[in-house]
């Protein structure tokens, strides 16, 4: 293994390391919580909510991986350079329909693959029966190539284990098949790409950007605060395209031409608040050169590939860890916080008598009241964003998709097959033909629901940010009101800012308030700056997968077809054509098509309004739900801990100082293990630094 893959798998596994540890800290403090409220004596406290999202919090840090997309066209060198990143010959480098399936890549004890197919059944096997059994001869590859067949139409992806330490330490892989790929496996790899922490784009030097890669890029990637890793493969070719590869000089130049095209092309992906960081995301590699290092054990200096696998390391460990471990952070502060809050009531109220404790808490019935009414105001809010945001996007919706026959011609043509135009009037090669359409007219319609749902995504962020600030409003009365009642129970003034274990003075809010202030989060689909842990709710940027499964959008092909292609269309189509007049020809056929989509278009845009319509709704529900679950949960809590208390104190006096000593010794212990992550955070944070 290299001396950069050495450091690499080393900081891989102080991360996880730190995982396990911070998991634990988690466990203990749960564990004492649990404990007191496992003793009777003044009544439990509070604080299921926290422990619930504690225990999220804790599964997600043991389950924890970082996620890494691979994605590139065929024959881009990606499996290589895979293997060479991985430091084991493991992915087949031969194209063909065994790796046009997408594969995870993970942790296994020992290799096997399990292939998953569309139905939930798996298949366990060794590698080399799934080579046997998913590899076809070279000829039929080629046909199935030629006429975009789904070689394995029933299976969904495979998974490959493989006892690596890499993997062991929290990496996986998804190597995605090429772009050029059938709609069913596109959505499945667009629903990876949601979901993983970085996207390695596989480019080809000798082929600089094409259309294809252009086309996915600006359709899927731009603008979706994707980190995208560009990996400009098979750099060492270049020098074997010049005519003298030994003159110095004249490769530099070929080498330097290839550069500005590259910047030109995919500077602009390069770019994030403004600023240009393409030397941190765009590598100049050669995978053969890596690989042959890697398997004599040697450096990889020269490949290009140690350099990445440095700003890969710097990324992860640096940015990422650091993000994932201050949020549980946060999340401890909030417990924290909220356990000294409901302690410092909770003593001053054990020398109340029932009869005191009574009168005080017919006093604060009406905050309740007024604890209700912003739960209710908040509702009406979301109900009012719900209903806005669903009207302005399935209206943009419409408005986008009712009009695509204005620049269809123009808009459709590098999608239109190949194939030449008059062998569609062969009634043998009419199937194959429309073949073709369907899958060109899926692409086309795919990609435009990408360019609407980028517009449409800024104005979903706009309404989640204004929802976000009515929150956090919401949640200083909120606090003011529950800070009120506090002072009214307990007989004491309580102060609703506290300080940190650092000293530093915080505001504290009720923790409905830290999940609904993340909305914006929540409805594009980042849970953990949501709720400080995975939710699983449906999110925004699983709409374009789910759509294509809902929308038949190729019924409005098909009817337009069975009119263009048929003997009356064709007859329109030829008319006043020559023989040899193909491009006149083509240009006359996407005319016709036009005009027989336009009239669909209008009812299929309604339908696609609808459904946007009905999912942006379906995204407010569950935010919805979660919010006022949690204050409902938030003022049942506060209300039950003042009769309990009341009612243990009609079972017997309660021994104060003990109790006291008991809840202060338990805010004790819980403020030490915090101020343990503190310090463990810090040496975290202070070395990546470094």
């Amino acid at each position: 293994m290299s001396d950069q893959n050495d450091a690499f798998v080393r900081n891989l596994s102080v991360v996880q390391e730190r995982r396990q540890q911070f998991a634990e800290y988690i466990e203990q403090i749960n564990a004492i919580i649990n404990q007191a409220n496992n003793t009777i004596s003044s009544g439990k406290l509070p604080l299921d909510r926290e422990i619930q999202d504690l225990q999220i919090a804790r599964d997600s840090l043991i389950q924890a991986r970082f996620k890494l997309m691979v994605l590139g066209d065929m024959k881009r060198g990606k499996s290589t350079l895979l293997n060479a990143i991985l430091g084991k010959d493991i992915l087949p480098s031969d194209v063909n329909p065994c790796t046009a399936l997408l594969t995870i890549i993970k942790y296994g004890p020992q290799e096997q693959i399990r292939v998953v197919f569309k139905d939930g059944r798996t298949q366990n096997m060794a590698f080399s029966e799934f080579k046997k059994r998913y590899t076809i001869p070279p000829e039929e590859a080629k046909r199935i190539e030629e006429t975009k067949q789904d070689a394995f139409p029933n299976i969904k992806y495979a998974e490959l284990e493989y006892p690596l330490e890499i993997l062991k330490n929290g990496v996986e892989i998804i190597d995605s098949p090429g772009l050029n790929d059938t709609l069913d496996r596109n959505n499945l790899t667009l629903g990876y790409i949601n979901n993983c922490h970085a996207i390695f784009f596989v480019l080809s030097a000798t082929q600089p950007c094409t259309m294809e890669e252009r086309r996915y890029l600006d359709n899927y990637l731009k603008e979706r605060g994707l980190t995208i890793f560009f990996l400009i493969n098979r750099w060492d070719e270049i020098s074997s395209s010049v005519f003298d590869p030994e003159d110095q000089d004249e490769v530099k130049q070929a080498e330097d031409k290839q550069r500005s095209v590259f910047k030109n092309n995919i500077g602009k992906y390069c770019v994030v608040d403004g600023v240009d960081i393409y030397r941190e995301r765009v590598f100049e590699t050669s995978s053969i050169k890596a690989m042959r290092a890697r398997m004599k054990g040697r450096p990889m200096h020269g490949s290009g590939v140690d350099e990445f696998i440095a700003a890969l390391e710097r990324f992860l460990i640096r940015d990422r860890a650091v993000a994932e471990f201050q949020n549980v952070r946060s999340l401890l502060r909030g417990t924290h916080r909220r356990l000294r809050e409901i302690i410092n009531q909770r003593i001053p109220m054990l020398g109340a008598s029932v009869a005191q404790l009574r009168t005080r808490i017919d006093s604060v019935r009406p905050a309740f009241d007024k604890l209700r009414k912003i739960r209710d105001d908040f509702k009406r809010d979301i109900d009012n964003a719900r209903s806005s945001s669903s009207k302005e996007l399935s209206n943009t919706a419409y408005d986008f998709f009712s009009r695509l026959d204005v620049t269809f011609d123009i808009d459709f043509a590098p999608y239109a097959p190949q194939m030449g135009f008059f062998q569609f009037l062969s009634q043998g090669k009419r199937k194959e033909f429309e073949n073709k359409m369907n899958e060109s007219f899926s692409k086309y319609l795919n990609d435009k629901m990408a360019q609407w749902s980028l517009t449409a995504e800024k104005d979903l962020r706009g309404y989640g940010d204004r929802l976000a600030l009515k929150a956090a409003e919401y949640g200083i009365a909120y606090q003011d009101i529950t800070t009120s009642i506090d002072h009214t129970v307990s007989g004491v003034t309580v102060n609703a800012d506290q300080t940190n274990v650092e000293g530093e003075t915080v505001q504290t809010t009720a923790g409905w308030t830290r999940f609904a202030v993340g909305a914006t989060s929540f409805l594009l689909g980042d849970f953990v700056g949501a709720a400080g842990a995975a939710t699983g709710t449906f999110n925004w940027r699983m709409l374009l997968v789910s759509l294509g499964g809902t929308l038949a959008v190729n019924l409005l092909l098909s009817l337009a077809l069975g009119v263009v292609l048929g003997p009356a269309g064709i007859a329109l189509v030829m008319g006043g054509m020559g023989a040899g007049q193909a491009e006149g020809l083509r240009r006359e056929f996407i005319k016709k098509l036009r005009e027989e989509i336009k009239k669909a278009l209008p009812a299929k845009a309604r339908e696609i309004s609808s459904v946007i319509a009905d999912k942006v709704s379906h995204l407010y529900d569950g935010y919805e739900h979660e919010v006022l679950s949690r204050i409902d949960k938030d003022i049942k809590d506060r209300q039950t801990e003042l009769s309990n208390l009341v009612t243990q104190k009609e079972k017997g006096e309660i021994n104060q100082e003990a109790e006291r000593d008991r809840l202060t010794k338990m805010e004790d212990k819980v403020h030490d293990i915090l101020q343990t992550v503190e310090t463990a955070f810090d040496k975290i944070a202070t070395a990546q630094r470094r």
